[in-house]
């Protein structure tokens, strides 16, 4: 059997739809999570790199939208400085702003799922779905970099899911989870930065949903801000639940 036998990785990955017990972690515990995580989605060496996984998750949710709103989606295009470009066919009108909605709040919603999934016994089915879906995705890849970025990406998810059975995938899931919530975070004073001075515009989700509904870009940051306050705040319990065996 060769070491990563195909067969027996997609016995893994379908092994992992099946609820285990959550990771005994405690407060130590979490507390070393949440900074392996910050490590990775705040200092700008390692955010060049799981930046641009956010990057992908990010240009995931406008797809998954234009799916959702039955529009056809005809390629993602990514670039190693960190943007994203998702196309997409059908009815316009709020079919269009809902997909361009669902860009910069999805890092958070899918942290915050992570989270959820690792308190409650169902990490390595949150990687499954994961790997399934980077894997997936590669076929709307239409350049060179997004081959690169996305393929990187869906490497590495294939590694979690093959190296993280068991108690290893609450971990993961944990560090992912929190990474990409803070990922979240960044990339929204990014782009409230970009509103401020007034320059790169067209790079902003806010600013293009402005166009299209005549609603002020403020307000549509305020709606990601929300999309990824609510995310935070619902990520405290799970995470609390992590650490109360520690607690008690």
């Amino acid at each position: 059997m060769t070491p990563f036998d195909p067969a027996l990785l997609w016995e893994r990955i379908t092994g992992g739809f099946a609820r285990a017990l959550p990771p005994e972690i405690g407060v130590a515990g979490l507390t070393a999570i949440v900074v392996v995580a910050v490590v990775l989605s705040v200092p700008r060496r390692s955010w060049r790199f799981f930046g641009l996984f956010v990057t992908v998750v990010h240009e995931l949710g406008h797809a998954v939208a234009a799916l959702l709103t039955l529009q056809r989606v005809t390629g993602i295009t990514l670039r190693l400085d960190h943007s994203g470009t998702t196309t997409s066919r059908g009815r316009r009108g709020w079919r269009a702003a809902f997909t361009t909605f669902w860009g910069y709040p999805v890092p958070a919603v899918v942290g915050a799922v992570l989270v959820w999934s690792a308190a409650h016994g169902w990490a390595a089915a949150a990687l499954s779905v994961g790997a399934l879906v980077l894997v997936a995705a590669l076929v709307l890849i239409r350049n060179g970099q997004g081959v690169l970025i996305l393929g990187s990406s869906a490497a590495a998810s294939l590694a979690l899911v093959w190296f993280g059975g068991g108690a290893p995938a609450g971990y993961v899931c944990l560090v992912l989870g929190i990474a990409l919530l803070v990922g979240s975070c960044r990339d929204w004073v990014k782009v409230v930065r970009v509103h401020v001075r007034q320059r790169d515009l067209a790079s902003s989700d806010a600013f293009l949903l402005q166009g299209a509904t005549r609603v002020p870009s403020p307000v549509w940051l305020a709606s990601f801000a929300l999309v990824i306050g609510t995310a935070l705040a619902v990520s405290v319990g799970p995470l609390a639940l992590i650490a109360g065996p520690a607690l008690g």
